[in-house]
């Protein structure tokens, strides 16, 4: 997908025709992304710049566009669809990974200067696993085999549903999928260790066996062809549910059966 890098762009564009059609906005989604699959050193500064003007500045300018239209309200959400690896930073993956660093913190500022202000304006991020999406058949790619999501994989209904949950609820942010939980865990706890378990299979992880047939231009400067839809390549290996999203999502009630099966096990012991 294509994002302008200018505050003026088609963020501004689309935010003002969405609203001349359907009227004011009060949950936008934002949702730029394109990348480099290949290790930093193949990868040249016109690609990374692009990169990250789409995928950061594509989430910057987006969030700049609803909020001139949602502070004078005072009302609205604007949803970050962020990933794990805003968090953690994995090999192929230089551009990408440092421009969802770089949303987290740009999100966790503008929090503050809305709630420095009072503004009523909801803030939340979703944080991804590796997902089944046609972005491993449509981005730049220099790596010697087919480029592929970290395994396991989950279809793209989930972080849809995930997104919809987080527009419609109070919460801050929120992770989906055991993947995702491991890798913010264990980046806040082993760093070092995730770092050489990484190294060793980070690379490998990433690709099919199918070889690619030299460097693929992909989208990061002209869009594809065609519209390739919302599933990758990996329908077979996807998994279309995550056991942890779901407690996650329905946490109080998840809540309320653990607190209610730990006093049925005290009053047992007691007895």
């Amino acid at each position: 997908m294509r994002a302008s890098t200018q505050p003026r762009g088609r963020s501004s564009s689309a935010a003002a025709a969405t609203e001349e059609a359907l009227g004011p906005i009060d949950v936008w989604i934002s949702n730029a992304m394109t990348t480099v699959f290949a290790f930093f050193e193949d990868i040249e500064p016109a690609e990374f710049r692009r990169a990250t003007e789409v995928t950061y500045l594509g989430a910057v300018w987006s969030a700049k566009a609803a909020l001139k239209r949602m502070l004078p309200r005072d009302r609205g959400t604007i949803v970050l669809v962020g990933s794990a690896l805003a968090y953690r930073g994995i090999p192929l993956q230089t551009a990408y990974c440092g421009a969802k660093h770089a949303e987290k913190g740009f999100w966790e500022s503008l929090r503050t200067e809305l709630r420095h202000k009072g503004a009523n304006i909801h803030l939340p991020m979703v944080q991804l696993p590796g997902l089944n999406t046609p972005q491993f058949d449509h981005c730049r790619a220099k790596t010697p085999r087919y480029p592929m999501p970290v395994p396991p994989i989950y279809q793209p209904e989930l972080a849809a549903d995930a997104v919809y949950d987080a527009a419609h609820s109070s919460r801050r942010e929120l992770w989906v999928g055991m993947p995702t939980v491991y890798t913010i865990v264990g980046e806040r706890i082993t760093p070092g260790l995730l770092d050489r378990y990484l190294a060793r299979t980070g690379v490998d992880s990433q690709m099919t066996d199918e070889p690619l047939d030299g460097p693929r231009e992909g989208n990061l400067f002209e869009p594809p062809d065609a519209d390739r839809g919302a599933h990758g390549r990996f329908d077979e290996q996807a998994h279309p549910r995550s056991i942890q999203y779901l407690v996650a999502k329905h946490r109080r009630s998840a809540g309320a059966v653990a607190g209610g099966a730990l006093a049925l096990t005290l009053m047992a012991l007691r007895r």
